[in-house]
């Protein structure tokens, strides 16, 4: 009897294509949002140097270039040289801006070959190091937390410049993001935090005598009044309309460490002068101050009053190793101690 064998079953293979096709149509679809986003990032950063360049700040570079596919929009902007109208600005031999693809509200800028700085009336200083960035978040709302990194860097002044206070850190950071008040950002208002970190002062000058040849380092915080006034980069600086609208520095405190010198800070706030130089009165419980006074007064620096800061010097060393309450005072342009002025008050613009 002859045995009838079934005809073997052909499975479609229609079903393993399915996964490849869809994949196929998110690439492809992904690919298009990549194109179009990046394409508008370029439309937007045209616009901006475009309106910038009306309001008088001189923004040169080089062709610029366009990666990062599939997961990052990456802007390489070779010999990229920026002044703003008040004089201050950067160049570098390239800044290189990145985002993600799914998250363009975030963007870190980096300058991997350092960058030279530019001091408006001061001249040019250099700054190289392991790690120089700066990033933007939060781009749509009123005020974008800003965070600014330094990773050892160092810092050389150019011929004819002005000399820097500092020739080389383990680290700097600058931190601005809006002020919170029960949870919600202030309407007008900014917290500010800067960090220096085992800071090297320049040969012969004030942080160099300070320290007597150690460390610096610095902790302050504070809050920024009237915050969407420093919006501007005018010839008379981004302080200038500011300060002349009543914005002013509140809630400061922090810590200091110049050699074996320590101190807290405290603030209730500090403001400009129209000349752009600090004023207030900053509170200081410091421990072994003599030491830094001293140091200052030794300092080759033509800006430090070394008569003053030795009187200072002198007044502040009976107390020995023991902590002391100090008071400085930034007034008339000047940083006085007591009676002793010591050198010229910081000058914001």
């Amino acid at each position: 009897m002859t045995q009838i064998h079934p005809t073997p079953t052909r499975h479609s293979r229609r079903g393993l294509l399915i996964p490849f096709l869809i994949a196929g149509a998110l690439l492809a679809a992904w690919t298009g949002w990549w194109f179009y986003l990046t394409h508008q990032i370029e439309t937007r950063l045209d616009a901006q140097v475009s309106a910038m360049r009306r309001d008088g700040w001189r923004i040169d570079y080089a062709s610029r270039t366009t990666t990062g596919w599939p997961f990052r929009a990456r802007i390489s902007i070779p010999h990229a040289d920026i002044v703003a109208p008040s004089g201050h600005g950067i160049a570098a031999p390239e800044l290189v801006a990145e985002a993600n693809a799914y998250n363009p509200d975030r963007w870190v800028v980096i300058a991997p070959d350092g960058l030279t700085l530019t001091r408006a009336d001061k001249g040019k200083v250099g700054i190289a190091g392991d790690g120089l960035r700066l990033s933007v978040s939060h781009l749509r709302e009123r005020f974008p937390d800003l965070r600014v990194e330094l990773i050892r860097p160092t810092f050389t002044a150019h011929e004819n410049a002005e000399p820097f206070p500092i020739a080389a850190a383990e680290r700097i950071l600058l931190n601005v993001r809006p002020h919170l008040t029960e949870g919600r950002a202030a309407t007008d208002e900014m917290d500010v935090a800067f960090e220096l970190v085992d800071a090297r002062g320049r040969p012969g000058g004030p942080v160099e005598g300070a320290t007597r040849q150690g460390r610096l380092t610095a902790r302050i915080e504070g809050t920024i009044l009237n915050a969407s006034r420093l919006s501007g980069m005018d010839s008379a600086g981004v302080f200038a309309a500011w300060t002349a609208s009543g914005g002013r520095f509140t809630a400061i405190k922090g810590e200091l460490e110049a050699g074996d010198s320590r101190a807290h800070v405290e603030s209730a706030g500090l403001s400009a002068d129209a000349e752009g130089r600090l004023e207030g009165e900053v509170s200081l419980t410091a421990e072994r101050p003599g030491a830094a006074i001293a140091g200052l007064a030794r300092s080759q620096s033509g800006a430090v009053n070394r008569l003053g800061a030795a009187g200072a010097a002198a007044a502040t060393a009976v107390s020995g190793d023991r902590g002391v309450d100090l008071v400085i005072r930034f007034r008339d342009g000047r940083t006085w101690l007591g009676p002793f002025a010591l050198a010229p008050a910081p000058k914001l613009f």
